[in-house]
């Protein structure tokens, strides 16, 4: 593929460049080693504090032939605003101070606590990046499903039917290419790539008899407590660059049976795929990722070691955070496991 522009920076790019004391970027590393979808996305300031506005091109401007002498009309395209909002996902992490005081590293007993926090906030995010749908929940940010989500929509070229009616049963695959100018994520304008942390130091805490806070109300407890809090929005700026391939049933893809046989042309996965690729108008001006879940992914892995079809490949390259690490491709383009991605996703219809 081509070779993006600089400004087409990750994450954990621009966490490096706009915190020089580095808790940021190592923060940004983190979330990094256990979310795929942040090795290829490219993320970009927005223009506004809790949202980006984007111009979309609607309509060309007209041209013409002409013959010397003769004259042409001006013209000119029509564009819409949208405006994409951004999310704001927020955690606390208490340590027991005399938990605190039996540790020789009382900063690594912390980052251990961080870490799952951190966890749970990178798996709620990769599961908002593509189910969020702000008509349901408005503090969220929209997802790519519900943009991909019709049959009869004015985007239905960028959506491949498996034809699974199971009833809930179903997965899909999800095609973006990332750029500045085609599918991108954002964080609010002025930020340290969307992330802050906060060591609030020794406070007095509520403890109850249940972990999320609920159930009995116990006492207090002196604790050290840490703040993160991570915003963040997608932009699809260009929806010819997202693809999906929907309404596969999991059920068939153990054996590659039904729709999703070998010679099933018009709904098995591998031929989707490459119809999805085909609907991309320029792959040299993105950086496109596949994501699937571990269903399909083991699936496409099995028949790569099996060599059952030459397209599928297994590479060498290297994570955002320096890592060398093994990763499987269709036709050249990165394929990566995401399991935010459900196996339970209702008919694309």
């Amino acid at each position: 593929m081509a070779t993006l522009p600089t400004t087409n920076l990750t994450l954990a790019d621009w966490a490096k460049r706009r915190d020089p004391n580095g808790s940021m970027a190592d923060i940004a590393n983190i979330l990094s080693q256990s979310n795929e979808i942040l090795d290829d996305g490219v993320f970009k300031m927005a223009n506004g504090p809790t949202s980006h506005r984007v111009t979309v091109a609607t309509g060309l401007p007209d041209v013409y032939w002409r013959q010397v002498n003769q004259g042409v009309y001006p013209s000119h395209g029509t564009t819409a605003q949208i405006d994409e909002g951004i999310g704001m996902l927020e955690s606390r992490s208490e340590v027991d101070i005399a938990l605190a005081s039996l540790e020789d590293d009382e900063r690594a007993l912390r980052l251990s606590e961080a870490r799952m926090r951190l966890e749970a906030m990178n798996q709620e995010m990769a599961t908002t990046m593509f189910y969020g749908n702000t008509a349901a929940n408005p503090e969220k940010f929209m997802g790519i499903a519900p943009r991909y989500s019709s049959l009869s929509a004015g985007n239905a070229q960028n959506i491949f039917d498996c034809e699974g009616t199971g009833g809930g049963a179903q997965t899909s695959i999800y095609l973006i290419g990332w750029s500045d100018e085609t599918c991108h994520f954002v964080f609010p304008k002025g930020s340290s790539a969307g992330l802050e942390q906060k060591d609030l130091g020794e406070q007095s805490v509520d403890i109850f008899s249940a972990a999320d806070g609920t159930g009995t109300y116990t006492g207090k407890m002196q604790a050290l407590v840490d703040w993160f809090c991570w915003k963040m929005g997608l932009v699809v700026k260009d929806w010819r660059y997202a693809a999906r391939v929907c309404n596969i049933m999991v059920s068939e893809l153990a054996g590659f049976t039904g729709k999703q046989a070998m010679t099933a042309y018009t709904t098995n996965i591998i031929h989707q795929m490459a119809e999805a690729i085909y609907r991309v108008p320029n792959l040299g001006m993105c950086k496109p990722a596949f994501y699937m879940n571990r269903t399909v992914h083991s699936a496409l892995s099995r028949m790569a070691m099996e060599k059952q079809s030459s397209v599928l490949t297994i590479e060498q390259g290297l994570s955002s955070y320096g890592t060398a690490r093994q990763y499987l491709s269709f036709m050249g383009i990165p394929i990566r496991r995401c399991d935010a991605i459900l196996n339970t996703e209702d008919v694309v219809s």
